[in-house]
């Protein structure tokens, strides 16, 4: 309990400082090894725990698909927490390397006794970039739940009717939809 405490006041001192996006990323986070995004995708076929650190907006808007999501600014010092196995392959992170909390959240991995911590600096801009498999987040409105969709039609076609009017000879009046 002492070292959830403690790692939960070194996180708020850290946060509280400015110091989690201060500035660019480290390249490495002792304990962990540090992985691109291939490597990243390797260990996500292979069933590895990814856990996005980030806020939970950035998490509704988009996240590596399988991911759990326990944001550095609260749930994360859940991990610390002894009932969680410390022998899981774990990935950590981010936004991209521009941002340190994949790294603060690998340290404080390492620190809780995690065995294999994968530290994935270039984050999810990276996944993303590389079209790899992603998921959003669902909504939850008053105890409902509901998916945002993709739009099932180009964005100036949202609306529009199936069909052309017949009042024009078959083809839909100038400046309505194709």
């Amino acid at each position: 309990m002492h070292a959830f405490i403690r790692g939960l006041l070194a996180m708020a001192a850290l946060v509280a400082a400015g110091v989690v996006n201060a500035a660019e990323a480290p390249h490495e986070v002792t304990g962990a090894r540090t992985v691109n995004v291939w490597q990243a995708q390797a260990l996500h076929q292979h069933e590895a725990l990814f856990i996005d650190v980030r806020s939970p907006q950035y998490w509704r808007m988009g996240h590596i698909a399988g991911a759990v999501h326990l944001d550095l600014r609260g749930p994360f010092v859940a991990l610390a927490q002894q009932q969680w196995p410390r022998d899981v392959p774990i990935v950590l992170y981010g936004d991209s390397e521009l941002s340190s909390l994949s790294a603060l959240a690998s340290r404080l991995a390492v620190r809780w006794g995690y065995q294999e911590v994968y530290y994935f600096r270039e984050g999810f801009f990276a996944w993303q970039l590389m079209d790899l498999p992603q998921a959003q987040a669902r909504l939850e409105l008053d105890g409902l739940s509901a998916s945002v969709q993709p739009l099932s039609a180009p964005v100036g076609q949202v609306g529009c009717a199936p069909h052309a009017s017949r009042s024009h000879g078959g083809q839909n009046p100038p400046g309505t939809c194709p």
